[in-house]
């Protein structure tokens, strides 16, 4: 009987909750594991015991990296985690964007400004100012050029934490046609998404915001699926090595879709609000990987 834990973290009182938690755990258990849900940090924890540390919802690693990836490593040192630790080093960090754009994965386009360095702020169009290290819109807000001023002050709190950022140009095709993630699982296609538009205008970079507005079910076009798989197979390692996967997709100034986000840490599966029909399937997959 395999021990399988799903690595979570510790929510406080405003921040989410994982929901599919429960029901994935009860589908490992039918399925004749046993599951045990267990903060990524919890200093009690003994790693050792698990035949499988799968990373599920440790969505507070965005502000603990360096801390996190220690974690992982130790874990790696004395079981096996997916993904595995060189993944999870890769995709924190999300100025993979770069390597995507690279390999000739249509994504976002994206500059970087890391402490020290000058930015160079679009003066006439709408732009995004986020950190490389973030999730769930942290530090993340939507500007017109003329809020340059307030974004430079993002820029400033953002650099005395230590914190590289992202700029973007706001792509205008997410307010009509919504951001779309693909989900894969066990190597295989599980299921996607569409949710509306997170970041909305005059929202600051440091408010609460709604990671997930207007979910529902979607079927991905062909265009979709294949970027979502040109962008995987680019991963370093190959695609092969991963257990779980999520491509987040928005249509670009062409109209077609192409790479906001990379998720191979910590994705939301939605399954409980979308998708409860694709828990055996994960189950199932996490199994497959303990063989």
């Amino acid at each position: 009987m395999p021990h399988i834990a799903l690595a979570t973290y510790r929510p406080g009182p405003d921040q989410p909750v994982d929901r599919d938690l429960p029901l994935l755990a009860a589908e490992l258990e039918s399925a004749g594991a046993t599951a045990s849900v267990v903060a990524w940090d919890d200093p009690q924890a003994d790693w050792a015991a698990y035949d499988l540390v799968v990373v599920r919802s440790t969505w507070d690693y965005s502000w603990r990296r360096g801390e996190f990836l220690e974690w992982a490593a130790r874990c790696a040192a004395v079981t096996r985690i997916a993904n595995p630790v060189e993944v999870l080093r890769w995709s924190t960090d999300k100025r993979y964007l770069g390597e995507l754009a690279d390999a000739g994965v249509p994504t976002v386009p994206t500059a970087y400004v890391a402490p020290g360095d000058t930015p160079d702020l679009p003066r006439d169009r709408a732009f995004v100012v986020k950190p490389t290290s973030g999730a769930g819109a942290r530090y993340a807000a939507r500007y017109a050029p003329a809020e340059r001023d307030a974004a430079l002050r993002q820029l400033a709190r953002m650099h005395t934490e230590g914190l590289t950022a992202m700029v973007q140009p706001y792509v205008e095709g997410i307010d009509v046609s919504g951001e779309r993630a693909v989900l894969f699982y066990g190597g295989r296609f599980l299921h996607s998404i569409r949710k509306g538009a997170v970041l909305a205008e005059g929202v600051a970079f440091d408010a609460r915001k709604v990671a997930h507005p207007s979910l529902e079910p979607w079927q991905p076009t062909e265009a979709e699926c294949a970027v979502a798989e040109r962008a995987l197979a680019a991963v370093p390692g190959g695609p092969e090595q991963l257990l779980y996967a999520r491509v987040d997709l928005v249509d670009g100034a062409d109209g077609q879709p192409c790479v906001m986000e990379l998720e191979l840490v910590e994705p939301n599966l939605f399954l409980t609000a979308v998708h409860p029909g694709s828990a055996p399937v994960v189950a199932e997959a996490i199994l497959k990987a303990v063989q």
